[in-house]
């Protein structure tokens, strides 16, 4: 007897929920090494869409000989071995080796000996059930709504991960509860696999209404349309992590919106209105296209969220629905046809987040995307008439004219553009009110360092570093007058070696190997600076690691990946490391300006769990000086410090939150510091 169409269900939405809890998990894992930027979550993203891919090729795979039982004896034992590897934790071990020299290779290689065969077989989860399924019951309609159950469950697991699953389960935990749900899982399709082996027939075609083949422009738009979507996922979310606000969290939201678009496509295909859609679509587009293509005017950050995310699930609707509207009738071609959905969403996230960085040297993900977008939606409309012809004919070329404004934009005052792994740089050089010239280190939207070319000025510290910030108060007040140790956690343009003198060592750790040149050849704080300066390059927790202790005076945490410190620079395995770097007596500053995420009440957690003291120090911008507001958080042992009259007279109480608890390796969730409402 074939088991109920709810076991098939339950059993497919099992394995979409743990493919999709797993995918964060594991994201999550691999930001320690590689600095914590969104270019992790995108590399990530590539892989996930690319064994995507691998799951329903090889559900096609399986499903086209029926006759032949031997690989239907090979699924069972890919199965088994998944168990045992899982069951032997080596899913998502606590420690890997990761380089930060190769993040694309290092990022595939890790994801691929963790959780590659886990996460193959229940990528391949949907495409062979409803064949399976089919072949149980005789024949009959292909169950294209166990393709929407699926995107169902993946929904609920993103959701449910930064809202119930992070805030209140550890690392370990989750793996542990994970693998226990992948066992599950696989008990289910052992079952299934059994039933579908002894009932399969030799030929599904036969019991269906002859249908033609679908015609290769067809099968070209079950390619080209997912791959459109994909593009818009990726580049919207790198858009809004990197330039809007960089807040880890974000990149839910744009995913949420995808996976949405695939259920009510898949779903509820009656309610897709082709007529609506494009008229909206077309108009954010064009709205967007212009928006982004004026790089110095920026929408606050709730209206411009809310913009590109209804652009991007308007996009994604209209190329899964018009994907799904052309989907197979004749179930010999179900795995060919999500294959190639498979495909497109690898093509589309292989082309924002690996090359593109290879070929641009500024960003232009988000422009090209909706100019994809629209190109397709010229064929796609094409016998719709005339005027939608000629409505979306125009609409490419003009996103593509905003797209050469956009080359244009990021062309002017730019005296340098270069863009790899970790994002997208730029030297822009800029005259001042003195008529003396300002240079400036942008990432993304983020500026990185200023300097101010004007006499007498060159070595004034700017920006975040100016002499009343925590920081510079800091330095003057650690050492009386002996030689000072420095350390700098996060390079920028070097401007806290205007602080040193020729007595002193400064030692910088940067991960991003086009950081340093920029800061060496187009700024003059480092050789301006009579101190004795040296580097460390890559991530700064593994370079401290494997360094015997630098018995620092001050050690300064400055590290930022867009406009948040990489959480791992943020736990108490890593106090732990700088104290160990630490003189006695030594001070920790870190730096804790930012718009999203009240960072300093999780300071004061983790300064109560190293027992040191902390002092919150902010102080206030200077515009003839290029001085920005800053917020610092001072750590130390040193009970007299913080009774030093300029330090008592700048600094007070660290804000303290109860719902907090220290962050670990294991555990950290930014969802109590977010105070996005404020903004």
């Amino acid at each position: 007897m074939p088991a109920p169409r709810l076991f098939y269900g339950f059993t497919v939405f099992l394995g979409a929920f743990l493919l999709f809890l797993v995918e964060p998990m594991a994201a999550k894992q691999l930001l320690p090494a590689l600095g914590g930027s969104s270019a992790v979550w995108l590399t990530a993203l590539v892989f996930f869409q690319t064994t995507l891919l691998l799951g329903y090729l090889y559900a096609h795979w399986l499903t086209r000989t029926p006759a032949q039982s031997w690989r239907n004896h090979l699924y069972l034992a890919s199965l088994a071995i998944a168990i045992v590897l899982v069951a032997t934790q080596r899913l998502l071990p606590a420690k890997l080796s990761y380089s930060s020299d190769h993040p694309v290779t290092t990022i595939f290689v890790a994801l691929t000996l963790t959780i590659g065969l886990p996460f193959l077989l229940l990528s391949s989860t949907s495409p062979l059930l409803q064949i399976w399924f089919l072949r149980a019951n005789g024949g009959g309609t292909i169950p294209y709504r166990l393709f929407a159950l699926s995107n169902a469950g993946s929904l609920l697991a993103l959701i449910a991960y930064p809202f119930i699953v992070e805030p209140n389960l550890t690392l370990k935990l989750q793996r542990t509860l994970w693998s226990f749900g992948f066992v599950l899982y696989a008990g289910f399709c052992v079952v299934l696999a059994r039933q579908a082996r002894t009932t399969q027939q030799p030929d599904v075609s036969g019991i269906e209404p002859a249908t033609p083949p679908t015609a290769a422009l067809t099968k070209w738009l079950w390619f080209l349309l997912p791959m459109a979507a994909a593009m818009q996922l990726s580049a919207v979310t790198q858009h809004l992590t990197v330039n809007i606000a960089a807040i880890p969290l974000l990149w839910m939201l744009p995913l949420a919106a995808y996976l949405l678009t695939f259920i009510l496509a898949f779903e509820f295909p009656s309610l897709y209105r082709r007529g609506i859609v494009v008229r909206l679509l077309v108009v954010m587009l064009a709205a967007l296209g212009y928006a982004i293509s004026k790089t110095d005017v920026s929408l606050p950050i709730g209206i411009a969220i809310i913009f590109f995310l209804a652009e991007a699930f308007l996009a994604c609707l209209f190329c899964h629905a018009e994907a799904c509207a052309l989907r197979p009738q004749r179930s010999a071609e179900t795995t060919l046809f999500y294959l190639l959905i498979a495909a497109g969403g690898a093509a589309g996230t292989f082309f924002i987040g690996i090359l593109s960085p290879l070929i641009f040297s500024a960003n232009y993900d988000l422009a090209i995307s909706f100019f994809v977008t629209a190109a397709l939606a010229v064929a796609v409309t094409w016998n719709d008439g005339w005027p939608q012809r000629l409505l979306w004919s125009t609409a490419s070329a003009l996103l593509l004219f905003f797209a050469t404004m956009l080359h244009t934009a990021y062309g002017h005052d730019a005296i340098l553009e270069v863009r790899n792994f970790y994002g997208t740089l730029r030297v822009k050089q800029l005259p001042t009110n003195h008529g003396d010239i300002e240079r400036m280190l942008l990432n993304g939207t983020i500026q990185h360092g200023t300097q101010l070319f004007a006499p007498g000025l060159t070595r004034t510290p700017t920006t975040y570093y100016a002499d009343d910030s925590g920081i510079g108060l800091a330095l003057r007040n650690c050492c009386d007058d002996r030689p000072r140790n420095i350390g700098v956690i996060g390079l920028g343009t070097g401007t806290l070696a205007t602080y040193g003198t020729a007595r002193d060592h400064i030692r910088f750790y940067e991960i991003n190997p086009l950081v340093r040149p920029i800061a060496q050849n187009l700024f003059t704080y480092l050789r301006d600076s009579p101190a004795q300066i040296t580097f460390a390059d890559g991530d700064a927790r593994t370079s401290l690691t494997r360094e015997s202790p630098q018995n620092f005076d001050v050690l300064a945490v400055d590290a930022f990946s867009g406009d948040a410190i990489p959480l791992h620079l943020l736990t108490t395995e890593a106090i732990t490391l700088y104290k160990k770097h630490l003189a006695p007596n030594g001070i920790l500053a870190f730096h804790v300006s930012n718009q999203y995420l009240n960072l300093p009440p999780e300071i004061a957690q983790l300064a109560n769990a190293a027992n040191m003291q902390s002092k919150l120090i902010e102080s206030q911008p200077d515009e003839s000086l290029g001085a920005f507001r800053s917020t610092w958080v001072l750590l130390t042992t040193n009970q007299t410090f913080f009774s030093r009259p300029e330090i008592a007279n700048a600094a007070t109480a660290t804000p303290t939150d109860a719902r907090l608890r220290p962050w670990t390796d294991d555990y950290s969730t930014i969802l109590p510091i977010l105070q996005l409402a404020h903004h």
